[in-house]
């Protein structure tokens, strides 16, 4: 199973021998930190724009660039010391540490898995025993959503065998309207916002309501927090900031975003402030960037019993919160 797993190639291998070990500086003093985020400009990287936008990554003495390439394989690049950090879920760390790469997850952005399963309310899907038999889109089989997406079968004693599971990509919302599935694997905060607002009653079955991971958060490596621990701490503590301001502020934030999403003006308001407000909810915590102990041993265990892990990790190497403000 675990080539069914996209996540780092022989990439780490070229990589190794050209790695900076090091960051730029810039006049001024700042650091330069280019930041990958393996996805497209969206309006759930809110807290990144307000944090540029709002000047705490400046006062951080950093100077931060987001990176969108998708193709880029993020986990490889920070394992290797090419980037000092990255934004990945959860999985990806104990995952990465397995094939021999030393990357360590320092704070918590998710505070909920944003990962669930989406129907339409006549198809009565209801709880994870109620996929049995069911026609189920997933962008692939890879990632949060597939990795979200075993937990929920798991947590019902279905195996992947007693669904009909279809690669899909990003079309989730165009194949339920069509009737071609009776559930998606989605992102909770974005693809039932879309449904409803095309006039649909949806089921929305959660990841986290069944179980306790570790969702999308900030990682570096080993010889980063060993050499400048400095810099991991700033880049915490600025990110962190940008979270909460976002979370203050919403209206704020979304008006920052238009500024770094050039599709969001011209795209429909109410849908994507809704986006903008269920992300919020996942992202509230009493303790903000902490990593929970249970939430790892949870996901090790999971990706033990789908052997994606090749033998046992010490889950508590995975992470730290020694950065945390």
């Amino acid at each position: 199973m675990k080539t069914t797993l996209i996540f780092i190639g022989l990439l780490v291998l070229g990589l190794t021998a050209c790695a900076p070990g090091g960051v730029q500086s810039l006049e001024g003093g700042l650091t330069m930190v280019s930041l990958p985020v393996g996805y497209i400009p969206n309006v759930q990287f809110a807290p990144l724009y307000v944090a540029i936008e709002k000047g705490f990554y400046r006062e951080a003495g950093l100077d931060v660039t987001i990176d969108y390439n998708m193709e880029t394989d993020i986990v490889a690049l920070v394992g290797a010391d090419a980037l000092q950090f990255g934004i990945v879920s959860g999985e990806q760390v104990p995952l990465a540490r397995d094939e021999g790469l030393p990357v360590v997850y320092v704070m918590t952005w998710y505070q909920h898995y944003p990962v669930g399963v989406v129907s339409l309310v006549e198809k009565n899907i209801q709880t994870p025993a109620d996929l049995r038999g069911k026609k189920v889109g997933i962008p692939g089989l890879y990632g949060a959503s597939y990795i979200g997406f075993m937990a929920l079968l798991d947590s019902a004693g279905l195996q992947q065998s007693d669904v009909t599971l279809d690669s899909i990509s990003f079309t989730q919302v165009e194949a339920l309207e069509d009737g071609l599935e009776d559930a998606a694997v989605i992102y909770i905060a974005s693809e039932p916002v879309k449904l409803r607002a095309d006039g649909y009653s949806v089921n929305v079955i959660k990841v986290a309501d069944y179980l306790s991971l570790l969702g999308n958060g900030l990682i570096t490596n080993q010889a980063t927090i060993e050499n400048n621990p400095g810099l991991v701490r700033a880049m915490v503590k600025a990110t962190l900031q940008g979270i909460q301001y976002t979370i203050t502020n919403p209206d704020e934030a979304f008006e920052i975003c238009k500024k770094y999403v050039e599709t969001l003006a011209s795209s429909d308001q109410s849908v994507q402030r809704q986006v903008l407000k269920e992300s919020i909810a996942l992202w509230k915590s009493e303790k903000p960037g902490y990593s929970d102990l249970d939430a790892w041993q949870n996901m090790h265990n999971l990706l033990l019993k789908m052997e994606l892990l090749k033998q046992p990790l010490p889950v508590s190497e995975c992470f730290s919160n020694e950065f945390l403000p």
